[in-house]
C-alpha cells in the first residue's frame, strides 16, 4: 500500500488489499485468476500470466512515453492512496473493535 502513495502501480495476485484496490490498467494489473476464476492453477500458469502481462500491458505502456505512465501514476495515487491510508485503517479499527 505504501508504494501507491508514491504513484507506483501494482502488479500482483488478487489477495489481501489488492482485491479491493485493483482496477485493471488504472491502479495496476493482476496476476492469476480473476474474480469468478478457478483457484486451481499451477505455478507455470501464474508465471505465464506474469510474463504475458509484463510483455503485453506493462512494458508497452511504460515505453509509450512519460505522459501515459504519469497518468497511470496519478490514477494510482488518486484511487488507492486516497482510500488505503492510516486514517481510514484506524477509523475502521476503532469502529469495529471498540464500538457496539
Amino acid at each position: 500500500m505504501k508504494a501507491a502513495h508514491n504513484g507506483v502501480p501494482s502488479l500482483s495476485v488478487l489477495d489481501g488489499w489488492w482485491v479491493e484496490g485493483y482496477v485493471e490498467g488504472i491502479t495496476g494489473w493482476a496476476i492469476g485468476p480473476r474474480r469468478g476464476g478457478t483457484a486451481e492453477r499451477s505455478d507455470a500458469d501464474d508465471a505465464a500470466d506474469l510474463y504475458w502481462t509484463l510483455e503485453e500491458q506493462v512494458l508497452p505502456l511504460y515505453h509509450a512515453g512519460a505522459d501515459q505512465w504519469a497518468r497511470l501514476m496519478r490514477s494510482t495515487i488518486a484511487f488507492n492512496a486516497s482510500f488505503f491510508n492510516t486514517q481510514r485503517m484506524l477509523q475502521q479499527y476503532v469502529v469495529m473493535a471498540y464500538r457496539d
